[in-house]
């Protein structure tokens, strides 16, 4: 799992959260549920299953799909992807902050993947820019229709405070100091902040969800 605030990596080939197919790659398939729960499913201290189960897993052709999956549906119990309960905890605290733009232009594609809060508002605003109602948002994002007004005019804040701030930026997309922003001699070497995060001014960015969504749309 990656964790990308540009849109200037290669797609990757991503699964719905229905899709188990993986499975029966992997090396642990065909246990019995028994032995499967005695080596991924040790005591805290049974340092022979933990070390047997990472093993396993370390050969595993599979294991970051295991990994991924165990972190989509909040599974905090046993070892997946070679990982014990304690490895993945700071995973799981973070995958709400996960920006990933492979799994937002998924989304716009119709893939059925798990977006963390930062990518579903992504794909809300992107939605909102191309025009999308309500009605069109919830079904991608499988939402109730209320709760997908309410994102779409959440959406429709964050839009026009770009909007707002656009001509803070030069060509390179690096922030300045606002015309009517005072600073202290005291903060002279500390760099401006940007009242919106980079991403949302990346024209590459902007144009590839467009492409993406009308896909989406044809393939409809």
């Amino acid at each position: 799992m990656r964790y990308i605030t540009t849109d200037d990596a290669p797609p990757t080939p991503l699964r719905g959260i229905a899709d188990h197919s993986w499975h029966v790659r992997g090396l642990c398939h065909g246990m019995t549920p028994e032995d499967a729960d005695e080596i991924f499913f040790p005591k805290p201290r049974d340092h022979q299953a933990i070390a047997e189960a990472k093993s396993l897993c370390g050969r595993c052709p599979v294991k970051r799909e295991c990994f991924t999956h165990a972190l989509d549906n909040a599974i905090k119990d046993g070892i997946w992807g070679g990982l014990t309960e304690a490895e993945r905890r700071p995973w799981h605290a973070k995958v709400n902050a996960r920006l990933d733009y492979a799994r937002v232009r998924a989304a716009f594609a119709g893939r059925d993947v798990h977006l963390s809060d930062a990518e579903r508002a992504a794909v809300t605003r992107h939605a909102y820019v191309r025009g999308w109602t309500p009605e069109r948002l919830a079904h991608t994002l499988q939402l109730d229709l209320d709760y997908a007004r309410d994102l779409m005019r959440e959406a429709a804040h964050a839009v026009a405070d770009r909007d707002r701030y656009w001509d803070l930026y030069d060509s390179q997309d690096e922030p300045t100091t606002a015309p009517d922003q005072s600073r202290d001699d005291e903060d002279e070497d500390e760099p401006a902040s940007s009242p919106v995060t980079r991403q949302v001014h990346t024209h590459a960015l902007i144009a590839a969800l467009g492409k993406a969504s009308q896909s989406g749309s044809q393939a409809a």
